[in-house]
């Protein structure tokens, strides 16, 4: 069934000058039709750089609305509208405003895990990738807010000796990967590095022998020398490690590390998605402006 479906995306795809970005969680047959794979800087950067005329994106609504953001010029279409990210969703525009007016000397860095609305009220924007290297460059600030992550901005605080101001928000898929969970797979597998997600609980990167986004795993996988690893991320990463990786094992943290909503695109949606070039996310232009200032000064960092 798949390779028949593999293979109308395909000529789909051709026919519509579209390009298929996925991000690291996806379901692995999403991954496998995939023209890139990559975290949200990652896709950010080919979504502003890319010649397709069509781009549809595999990930959650924010991923889709930076892509717009970034590419006005062309129809950005997700298989399943309803890909949400809660974490996103618990920061609007008006708290953040609220937020600003409390600290009106501050800059605001926001995380990409945020709404378009969201964006066009930063300063500048930042990626699990870079956050650190952001917070970095702004030496000169006495006041930074930091949005929506905690646990994101108490990892940047611990690594840049910077006080940060930050909101309640979380990812609901990382905190349910716990120190018990770190430490009953390292009783297991002795000898494997621990990779975790700087969205977690700041007592499971404790623990960790690298911190880093997914792409960064990646990486940090592949150029190794241990032949083990425990994943501390949501559970879609590890297709994409053993298929880069398939002489070395992965071990997730947390089975009960699953992000329900990255799990909701299927080819079946994808190729509805190009059949019908629906649903489409445009962000409006008055927004679109705003946001895409404090992307372009978070790409100037980087």
């Amino acid at each position: 069934m798949f390779k028949d479906l593999r293979e109308k995306i395909k000529q789909l795809k051709k026919r519509r000058k579209a390009i298929i970005l996925a991000h690291n969680y996806q379901l692995p047959e999403v991954q496998d039709v995939a023209d890139y794979r990559g975290d949200s800087l990652e896709l950010s950067r080919i979504a502003a750089n890319t010649d397709a005329k069509v781009i549809v994106f595999c990930g959650v609504h924010f991923m889709a609305e930076t892509a717009s953001i970034l590419c006005p010029d062309k129809l950005v279409i997700m298989p399943d509208i309803h890909s949400g990210c809660p974490m996103a969703n618990m920061l609007t525009a008006e708290d953040l405003r609220k937020l600003k007016q409390r600290y009106p000397q501050a800059i605001v860095v926001g995380y990409v895990n945020t709404s378009a609305e969201v964006k066009a009220e930063l300063d500048i924007c930042c990626t699990s990738t870079n956050a650190v290297a952001v917070v970095n460059a702004l030496k000169d600030k006495k006041e930074i807010i930091f949005v929506p992550d905690k646990y994101l901005a108490d990892y940047v605080s611990k690594k840049t000796q910077r006080k940060l101001i930050c909101w309640n928000g979380f990812c609901p898929t990382h905190v349910k990967i716990l120190p018990e969970d770190i430490k009953r797979e390292k009783k297991f597998h002795p000898f494997a590095k621990v990779m975790v997600h700087p969205e977690c609980l700041p007592s499971v990167v404790a623990l960790a022998d690298n911190v880093s986004s997914t792409s960064q795993m990646c990486k940090f996988a592949g150029e190794s020398e241990a032949k083990e690893f425990i994943v501390g991320t949501e559970i879609g990463l590890i297709y994409r490690l053993k298929k880069d990786n398939p002489k070395k094992e992965f071990y997730p943290a947390s089975e009960a590390a699953v992000c329900p909503n990255m799990k909701r695109i299927t080819q079946e949606k994808i190729l509805f998605a190009l059949e019908e070039l629906k649903e489409e996310v445009r962000v409006p232009d008055n927004i679109r402006r705003r946001a895409k200032k404090a992307i372009e000064r978070m790409f100037k960092i980087i």
